[in-house]
């Protein structure tokens, strides 16, 4: 009989990226959970950010990603953290995501649980996002994180960004923990074959959603009521930011791909192309964060094969190959693939 209790996933970041002893102790605290099934870990240097995947039951959810974000708090000093990813907090962002037998609606529930408690027995401020939040400009992770650390103390004192639990006072040490509840998203990365990080802006500019400044001849262009006129990047439903990684010497274009019915993995891929090609830059592979759904990769195959008529497993394998997502090191499907990690 298939089963059809509740599950979440969580995918906290952490901003710790370097040290395996420090993500070790958060991975421990994590395990010491019964029923909660750690899946992956995706450690990156440069960027000095760590993203932990697990699954469980919604309470067994909230205990572990309480004691992560516990443990991060104890070995993670925001006063000297630094990394290229933008990043306000030890724990930066606790997204939970309905997985089986249960609505986002009643994510959002465990979501403001997991927050109160964080807020009030480990003093760090919370801010609620995406489905969670309570108001529409903190939907979007980005409006919350806008500053950073260096700018939060300020930040905390507009009447405007008081967090949702915990403190309003900046917490030096720990800085500030974005949680909420959202569908699953896919965090990707496309590499390119130079260092030049305005052309991987310029990139990121015209494939995300929100697009950019429309300028000609290095002029902003204005409305009639004298605002800059915004240009819609190609891909709804993508976010994305350039970028240089010092440890693989060259840019990326870092995305979110937040609605894969809008927007599938590989048609981001694509547009990053197309626009590279345009500037006269190459791709060198991609980067998956984490873990995908199989219908990531299952899309992705369909598309390169072009009409063929091919198995799961080929259609797996075609779309590790189109996509590059061995150039950086090598993908092994059946642990970055969620529905294989569930089978086990």
């Amino acid at each position: 009989m298939k089963d059809l209790s509740p599950l979440i996933e969580c995918v906290p970041n952490f901003s710790e990226g370097r040290d395996p002893t420090i993500i070790a102790q958060i991975e421990s605290a994590i395990q010491s959970v019964e029923a909660v099934q750690l899946l992956h870990r995706d450690m990156g240097y440069g960027a000095n950010r760590t993203v932990l995947t697990f699954v469980g039951p919604p309470a067994a959810i909230v205990e572990a990603a309480y004691k992560a974000i516990q443990t991060a708090a104890a070995y993670i000093d925001m006063r000297s953290q630094k990394g290229e990813h933008p990043r306000m907090g030890a724990t930066d962002v606790c997204p939970l995501i309905p997985i089986r037998g249960i609505s986002l609606e009643e994510t959002v529930h465990w979501a403001n649980q997991l927050a109160e408690k964080v807020g009030k027995d480990l003093d760090i401020p919370v801010y609620l996002y995406e489905a969670a939040a309570r108001n529409p400009v903190r939907r979007n992770l980005a409006n919350i994180r806008s500053g950073e650390y260096e700018g939060l103390a300020l930040k905390m004192q507009q009447a405007d960004w008081v967090p949702d639990y915990g403190p309003t006072v900046f917490n030096p040490r720990s800085g500030a923990t974005v949680i909420g509840a959202r569908p699953f998203l896919i965090a990707y990365n496309v590499n390119l074959k130079t260092k030049d990080v305005e052309a991987a802006n310029f990139i990121a500019q015209r494939v995300r959603e929100s697009g950019y400044v429309h300028k000609i001849d290095g002029l902003i262009q204005r409305d009639e009521s004298g605002a800059a006129i915004r240009k819609k990047g190609r891909c709804k439903g993508v976010k994305a930011i350039g970028w240089f990684i010092d440890e693989y010497g060259h840019t990326q274009v870092s995305m979110n791909v937040t609605d894969l019915d809008s927007c599938a993995v590989h048609e981001a891929f694509e547009a990053c192309r197309e626009i590279a090609n345009d500037i006269g830059v190459e791709l060198n592979g991609s980067e998956l964060i984490g873990l995908a759904p199989l219908r990531v990769f299952l899309e992705a195959g369909q598309f390169f094969a072009e009409g063929t008529a091919w198995a799961e497993a080929e259609l797996v394998k075609l779309a590790i190959e189109q996509l590059g997502l061995s150039v950086l090191a090598p993908f092994q499907p059946q642990k970055r693939i969620i529905e294989y990690l569930l089978k086990r």
